[in-house]
C-alpha cells in the first residue's frame, strides 16, 4: 500500500500528474466535518433548531448556507491533514493547478482557501446546489472533461467522482473504499495514518476522570457501614452510572468546545480537537453511554440524581462555564452531587457535617483548577481565557478565594471531630484531631504546586498521581481505623 511518505513511487503511477488536482474538504483536507462543527457551535441557539425544522423545505444546500452565515468560523483552527497539505504544497510549487471542490458551503470553502493560499479555484455548494457525489462528478467533468482531473477524497460517495477522474488520491479511506477505488482506476497517492478508533475513543471518554466518582463510596465510611453488602452493591452501581454518564458528557463538552480546545496548549491534542475522531462518531458514542448510565441509575435507584448531574454538567459546558464565579460554584456542586448519589444508592444519607466540609473543600479545588487554567493562558500570552469569563489578572483574587475555602473546610472538619455525636462513635476520638492539619497541609500543598506551575488541569487527577497525596491519604485512613478500633488497646 502506498502511503504519504511514498510520493516518488505514487507519482509514477499517475497517468497525467500535471492534470488539475481537485481536493475535497471534509474528511480529506480537514480531519473533521465543518458542517457538524458549525452546527455544534450553535447547539444552544434557537437558530440551529429553526434551521433544522426548515431543512425538509429548504433542502441540504440552503441549510449549509444558513449555518455557515450564522456560526462563528475560524479556518486557522481546523485540524488539517498535514501529510496531504505538504503534498499539495509540493505540487503547487511544481506548478500544478489546485482546486478546492467540496460539498461545504462556498462561504466555508472561501475562508479555507484564503487561509491556506494554495488553491487556484473553488467549487462548492452555493445554497441551491449541494455539490456532493454525482453532482460533484458532473461539475468536475463539465469543468475539466472526463479523465481531465485527479481527485482527492475519503469516503464511499467519492467513488462517483473517482469513476470519472484520471486518477485518485485516497485519504483516510476504509479498506472497502480503498479496494473499490483501486478497482476503478489508478491511484496517484494514498495518505493513511493508523491512528485507530478505540484508543482515541478511550481517550475522549477520559477514564482517568472516573477517580472523582469514588466519592460515591464516602457515605459508606462516614456511616460506618462497610459491613453492609447491599450498600457496596448500590455504590458500585451508581459508580458505574456516574462513569458512563460523565464520559458521555465529556464527549459532548469536547464537541461543543472545539475552538477553545484548539487554542489551548494541551487540549488541542484531544481526539475531536485534533481530528483523530469524527464528530458524528462522538455523538453516537455519547448517546450510547448516556443510555448505559441511565440504565445503571435506574438499577441503583439514583435516576433523579443522575438526571440532575447531567443537567448541571450540560448547563456548565454549554453556558455557565463562561460566567465568572458561577462556574466554580457549579463545579463544586458537581463534586457534592456524587456524595448525594452515593448516599441515595447506599441508603445512608449525607450528613450536614459532610455537606459543609465537602462544599468548602470542593469549592477550593474548583477555584484551584480555574487558577491553573488562567496561569496557563497567561503563559500562552492569551489576554482572555477562551470561553471563560476571566482574565489572567483575576488569578490573584481567585487564589485568595480558594485558600480561604481551604481553611474554611478545615475549620468545619475541626468542629466535626470535637462534636459529641462524633466522639461517641470512636474508641479513640482524640486521634481524629490529626486529620485537621493533614487535610490543611494537603490543600496548601496543592496551592503551592499550582503557584510553581506543577499542577495539571484537574487537582484530583494531579493528586491521584502525587506520592505525597498518597502518603497523606494513607495516614488519614490509618488514623480513622485506629480511632475506630483502638487496635493496640490504648487508654
Amino acid at each position: 500500500m502506498l502511503n504519504a511518505a511514498d510520493h516518488s513511487e505514487a507519482a509514477t503511477l499517475a497517468p497525467a500528474p500535471r492534470l488539475p488536482l481537485c481536493v475535497d474538504l471534509d474528511g480529506t483536507l480537514v480531519r473533521s466535518d465543518t458542517l457538524i462543527e458549525l452546527a455544534l457551535t450553535l447547539a444552544m441557539s434557537w437558530r440551529l433548531w429553526r434551521e433544522m425544522l426548515l431543512f425538509p423545505v429548504r433542502g441540504r444546500a440552503a441549510f449549509k448556507a444558513r449555518i455557515a452565515q450564522q456560526a462563528v468560523f475560524d479556518p486557522a483552527l481546523l485540524p488539517y491533514n498535514e501529510h496531504l497539505l505538504s503534498y499539495l504544497r509540493a505540487e503547487k510549487r511544481a506548478g500544478r493547478r489546485l482546486v478546492l471542490v467540496t460539498a461545504a458551503d462556498t462561504t466555508i470553502a472561501s475562508a479555507v482557501a484564503s487561509h491556506l493560499g494554495l488553491f487556484d479555484e473553488i467549487m462548492a455548494s452555493d445554497g441551491t446546489r449541494n455539490l456532493k457525489g454525482i453532482r460533484k462528478a458532473e461539475a468536475l467533468c463539465a469543468a475539466f472533461g472526463k479523465r481531465g482531473f485527479v481527485y482527492a477524497g475519503n469516503e464511499a460517495i467519492d467513488l462517483h467522482v473517482w469513476r470519472e477522474a484520471a486518477a485518485a488520491i485516497l485519504v483516510q479511506t476504509s479498506g472497502r473504499v480503498t479496494a473499490a477505488a483501486r478497482a476503478q482506476g489508478p491511484v496517484e497517492a494514498q495518505f493513511q495514518t493508523e491512528s485507530g478508533f478505540f484508543l482515541p475513543l478511550l481517550h475522549a471518554m477520559r477514564p482517568y476522570q472516573w477517580v472523582k466518582n469514588l466519592l460515591v463510596f464516602v457515605p459508606i465510611f462516614t456511616a460506618h457501614a462497610w459491613h453492609e453488602t447491599a450498600a457496596w452493591i448500590g455504590a458500585c452501581l451508581v459508580f458505574a452510572a456516574f462513569c458512563a454518564t460523565a464520559s458521555s458528557v465529556y464527549i459532548v463538552n469536547d464537541l461543543t468546545d472545539l475552538a477553545a480546545d484548539r487554542r489551548h496548549p494541551r487540549k488541542r491534542q484531544r481526539p475531536f480537537a485534533s481530528g483523530a475522531l469524527h464528530p458524528l462518531a462522538g455523538l453516537a458514542v455519547a448517546a450510547l453511554l448516556a443510555g448505559t448510565g441511565a440504565g445503571l441509575a435506574i438499577a441503583s435507584g439514583t435516576l433523579f440524581v443522575i438526571a440532575v448531574y447531567v443537567a448541571m454538567t450540560l448547563s456548565y459546558s454549554l453556558i455557565l462555564k463562561e460566567m465568572p464565579l458561577v462556574d466554580v460554584f457549579l463545579l463544586a456542586a458537581l463534586y457534592s452531587i456524587r456524595l448525594f448519589g452515593g448516599g441515595t444508592a447506599t441508603g445512608h444519607t449525607v450528613s450536614l457535617w459532610l455537606l459543609g466540609f465537602s462544599s468548602f473543600l470542593f469549592l477550593g479545588l474548583a477555584l484551584l483548577k480555574r487558577v491553573e487554567e488562567l496561569t496557563s493562558m497567561a503563559t500562552a500570552e492569551n489576554r482572555f481565557a477562551v470561553r471563560r469569563g476571566y482574565m489572567p489578572s483575576d488569578a490573584s483574587i481567585l487564589q485568595i478565594f480558594g485558600c480561604g475555602a481551604a481553611f474554611a473546610s478545615s475549620v468545619v472538619l475541626a468542629l466535626f471531630v470535637q462534636n459529641e455525636a462524633t466522639t461517641a462513635r470512636y474508641a479513640l476520638p482524640g486521634l481524629l484531631w490529626a486529620l485537621v492539619p493533614l487535610m490543611l497541609f494537603w490543600q496548601c500543598r496543592l496551592w503551592l504546586s499550582t503557584a510553581r506551575g506543577y499542577m495539571h488541569d484537574d487537582p484530583i487527577i494531579y493528586a491521584a498521581g502525587d506520592w505525597v497525596s498518597w502518603i497523606v491519604g494513607a495516614v488519614m485512613l490509618a488514623l480513622l481505623v485506629a480511632a475506630k478500633t483502638n487496635p493496640f488497646g490504648l487508654f
